[in-house]
């Protein structure tokens, strides 16, 4: 019998040979996409600097088959992202600009660590952003098929930012999925949610700290964060617990793979009622609020409704969870 490990290669070659196959070469692909592009009223000047010449880069979809979210386990995603070393750079960086993370936290309500965490999964604290070229991944990306949609909407965004004189097309690189800047946003949320919090006339999340972290802390407000409650806590629950709660907790059938997986949610007393209870011996806050259980490997956690708002961010438990620790980990000292 074939291990399970050789059956999920071997689904993964034949799917990924099946829909190789269905594509259409990509430079037909890409003249439908440019004159497509000028029915919407892009000019032939903006397409020979961002689209005209394009080629595609199997390493982008490579990367796009081998995300670490879904190859990792729990404990391996936090042993590599939520470091000692990370941790103590995170809480020198957020007394460094302790000034102006409490300004962005007086207009969006995002408690310094949290924004903080972001930027040091996101982009090393700004150190490391990406230097594949935008344009490219996501032409890519999207006549790869697998989230063509998706993908064909972020290029035209990112046309409109080059359209519009938010970046020069050269300067656009980032990640293999076309997230830029420090905080890295897609094209789609730099439009959204950056923020000119200094002033001088640019969404600048590529070298301006008050832009980056503004932009961060109002993209989570934006996606409901509430300043008056935590992310969550982590928690002790027995199984048993568990198994109830997984046949009685109507699960949600709304939002990201991640949302769907939680259980709950379901008032922070009933959970208290049923022996949940702090790992680290804290109690819980006075509050009639609704809490969902996320498990994560041997691992379990009650969430608010802030976590949901870090899902936004990327609809990982993985992570959300690296995020909301690191933050802690930040405030511990």
């Amino acid at each position: 019998m074939r291990s399970l490990m050789a059956v999920v290669v071997v689904v993964a070659l034949v799917t990924g040979n099946a829909h190789a196959q269905s594509r259409q070469p990509f430079d037909e692909w890409l003249a439908d996409l440019i004159a497509e592009a000028r029915t919407k009223g892009y000019g032939n000047d903006l397409l020979a600097q961002t689209l005209v010449g394009l080629t595609p880069l199997p390493r982008v979809i490579a990367a796009d088959r081998r995300q670490p979210e879904a190859m990792l386990s729990f404990d391996e995603y936090l042993r590599r992202r939520v470091t000692p070393e990370r941790a103590r750079r995170g809480r020198e960086l957020a007394e460094q600009h302790r000034e102006l993370l409490a300004r962005v936290r007086e207009v969006y309500g995002v408690p310094p660590s949290i924004v903080v965490a972001i930027w040091g999964l996101e982009s090393r604290f700004g150190e490391s952003s990406g230097d594949v070229p935008v344009f490219q991944a996501l032409a890519t990306l999207a006549w790869d098929g697998r989230r063509a949609s998706f993908f064909r909407g972020q290029l035209y965004d990112a046309l409109s930012m080059v359209d519009r004189g938010y970046i020069d097309a050269a300067s656009m690189k980032g990640s293999w999925a076309g997230a830029m800047g420090q905080p890295q946003f897609m094209p789609s949320s730099y439009l959204a949610y950056a923020v000119d919090f200094d002033g001088d006339g640019r969404r600048n999340i590529w070298t301006t700290p008050a832009d980056t972290f503004a932009s961060i802390a109002n993209y989570l407000a934006g996606h409901g964060w509430r300043a008056d409650e935590p992310w969550g806590y982590e928690v002790s629950v027995k199984a048993t617990v568990v198994q109830r709660a997984a046949r009685t907790l109507k699960r949600r059938d709304s939002g990201c793979r991640a949302m769907r997986e939680t259980l709950g949610p379901a008032r922070l007393v009933e959970w208290q009622r049923v022996g949940v209870h702090r790992v680290d011996d804290r109690g819980f806050p006075k509050t009639d609020a609704n809490v969902a259980l996320v498990t994560a490997g041997t691992r379990h956690f009650l969430v608010h409704g802030n976590y949901d708002a870090i899902l936004r961010y990327n609809c990982s438990h993985l992570y959300a969870l690296s995020v909301a620790l690191l933050a802690d980990a930040i405030d511990s000292q």
